[in-house]
């Protein structure tokens, strides 16, 4: 894992690469609605890229973590399967039910069941190179999604220069990154992690606690500002310090949303004694996005030696699959 993490700037380069050669036809129908299907390692990457074009394309995007799809699913529909494997059961179950609707399908995978449905019945899908843990995967499917969403007019082609200019930034920042890593994993150590970042930014954040959950075998939660202003800081009252918050401090908040972080950081670290603050750096929501789960990425594999742990156990989610299998 640890060499795997080390490789995520170079994973973003080599998913540009991938992109650039890649092929994406117009759809055949004008498309009013977009569905992005995934899970688990797979479906972070299109939360995280929803979150980055909101602000920029003209269609609804919508994130599906299910097996079922919207009923506004049609032929007016793009449907992009994200399954690392391929063979997700969630989103493969999914893309099935888009192809019956009519839906255009794009897909992104490394093989797997999802490739195969994608050759047979002529719909575009970008492989990726696959074998690892999905969560160590992140660099590819962002970057395919971007290059996508680009390929086919709804946001600026510029965005894959942001994570190429990323990529340069996190390899050479790479020390003060595994030191800030290793200060956040010492906050989180014997405590219940505690993550807060704008809405903006929640993708980074769900990505925060899932690191922790599958690298450190660790819990915890997340949730945004300013809805968190609105129900959850009043469950602060009953705060103390088993909690370990972490505010992501970007620099691009809304002036109000600013405010309410300041004013919501130092209420709750009255509660538990102490808090973290978590810096980033880049010209954009990309760069500042990628800065940040590269430091949480590490922070995981730090927390993960700190609790003893072993980072690559996944035997509950292989005996999930298995009594699955027997249903």
């Amino acid at each position: 894992m640890k060499k795997l993490i080390e490789a995520f700037p170079q994973n973003i380069i080599d998913a540009i690469a991938i992109a650039k050669a890649s092929t994406i036809h117009k759809p055949k129908n004008e498309i009013h609605n977009v569905v992005i299907c995934g899970l688990g390692g797979s479906g972070i990457g299109a939360k995280i890229v929803s979150n980055w074009i909101q602000g920029e394309i003209k269609v609804p995007v919508v994130v599906s973590n299910e097996y079922v799809l919207p009923a506004f699913v049609g032929e007016n529909t793009l449907v992009i399967g994200s399954s690392y494997s391929g063979n997700t059961e969630e989103t493969t179950m999914s893309i099935n039910e888009a192809h019956a609707k009519g839906a255009q399908i794009i897909g992104i995978t490394s093989g797997g069941y999802l490739a195969s449905f994608c050759e047979e019945n002529g719909y575009d899908c970008i492989i990726v190179p696959g074998g690892n843990p999905p969560r160590s995967a992140l660099a590819f499917s962002v970057v395919q999604l971007v290059h996508i969403f680009a390929e086919l007019g709804y946001t600026s082609a510029a965005h894959i220069e942001s994570m190429n200019k990323s990529a340069a930034v996190l390899s050479t920042e790479i020390e003060a990154i595994q030191a800030i890593g290793k200060d956040l994993a010492a906050h989180l150590f014997g405590k219940v992690g505690v993550y807060y970042a704008e809405t903006k930014y929640e993708g980074v954040i769900v990505r925060a606690r899932q690191q922790f959950n599958e690298n450190a075998k660790y819990l915890g939660w997340h949730h945004t500002i300013p809805e968190m202003n609105h129900n959850e800081l009043v469950g602060w009252s009953g705060g103390d310090e088993r909690f370990a918050p972490v505010f992501f401090s970007t620099g691009d908040l809304h002036p109000r949303n600013q405010k309410r972080m300041e004013i919501t950081m130092a209420a709750v670290e009255k509660k538990c004694g102490k808090i973290f603050t978590l810096h980033t750096k880049g010209d954009n929501l990309i760069e500042r996005s990628l800065y940040l789960i590269h430091i949480v990425d590490w922070a995981s594999f730090y927390l993960c030696d700190l609790n003893g742990a072993d980072i690559m156990d996944i035997d509950i989610i292989d005996y999930l699959k298995s009594e699955l299998a027997k249903f």
